[in-house]
């Protein structure tokens, strides 16, 4: 088995990026939802509300990230963090009063004004702390504003077994990027990554979160912005509910990083231990 993807997304909801290498650090990869856009109760926003997001493209340099829309407006932001920045209190699901720098009016404009909807960007600093909510967490284990864990893996079988299924019923095959993962790796059945509970890519090795629970982000095509009807989860709920929970429908699982370090790159191999 092999890494064969790898998949930033510097601002939560906001489109991803393909690297060929990423830094491992103690909330996850470095670049990974380090940026987060809130309304201004300081509550979270993503597609599930606003599908225009996935319009909003994400590149970082060493020192910036840019923000870009389809107009070719164009918005730099430091990465690093700024002392003289307020800090706001804003909450992802459950993770309430957490402190993240605000990035200033500038950033609030560009994005109210392509989303309509009055926001604000805000970028994780030194004030930052959100321990991972889930039982599966051990002492240490950090995570940034992502859902509810650091990573995400599929497998490359995976989609190939629902795309399968959906060109069967007379539906286009859809893209790893409509279900968001950082991590993906072929080699393995569909499936098998449900199974594992620890594995090593490169020199960092993950333990299982639990199984990642899919929504109405799904249905978002992440290159128009636009809702694309019921697929994939009609089809996903026809086999992939789960057992447990039946109101949930699985798509790939959740993963926490033990090793708080490291280094991954595309080719690496995945090892089960």
């Amino acid at each position: 088995m092999h890494l064969t993807g790898l998949f930033l997304y510097p601002v939560k909801s906001l489109r991803g990026c393909v690297v060929s290498a990423a830094e491992v650090d103690p909330l996850g990869l470095m670049g990974d939802r380090r940026f987060l856009v809130v309304d201004e109760t300081g509550r979270f926003l993503t597609q599930r509300a606003h599908p225009r997001m996935a319009l909003v493209d994400t590149t970082l340099d060493p020192t910036h990230l840019t923000l870009t829309t389809p107009t070719a407006a164009s918005l730099r932001i430091p990465r690093a963090s700024d002392p003289s920045a307020p800090l706001r209190q804003v909450s992802v699901w459950k993770s309430e009063n957490l402190h993240a720098e605000d990035c200033g009016a500038t950033a609030a404009q560009f994005l109210s004004d392509f989303l309509s909807v009055s926001c604000r960007l805000v970028r994780i600093g030194p004030a930052f702390s959100r321990p991972i909510l889930k039982a599966s967490a051990h002492a240490g284990d950090h995570v940034t504003f992502a859902d509810a864990y650091p990573l995400l893996v599929i497998s490359e079988a995976s989609l190939a077994n629902l795309n399968d299924r959906l060109v069967t019923i007379g539906h286009e095959p859809l893209p790893m990027d409509r279900f968001r993962p950082n991590l993906v790796v072929s080699g393995c059945p569909a499936f098998a990554e449900d199974t594992w509970t620890r594995f090593r890519v490169g020199d960092v090795v993950f333990r299982a979160g639990g199984a990642c629970a899919r929504c109405s982000m799904t249905t978002v095509d992440q290159l128009t912005g636009e809702r694309t009807g019921p697929e994939p989860l009609q089809t996903l709920a026809a086999y992939r509910r789960d057992p447990i929970t039946p109101a949930n429908v699985n798509f790939g699982q959740n993963l926490i990083h033990e090793t708080k370090s490291g280094t991954l790159r595309v080719g690496d191999a995945v090892q089960l231990i």
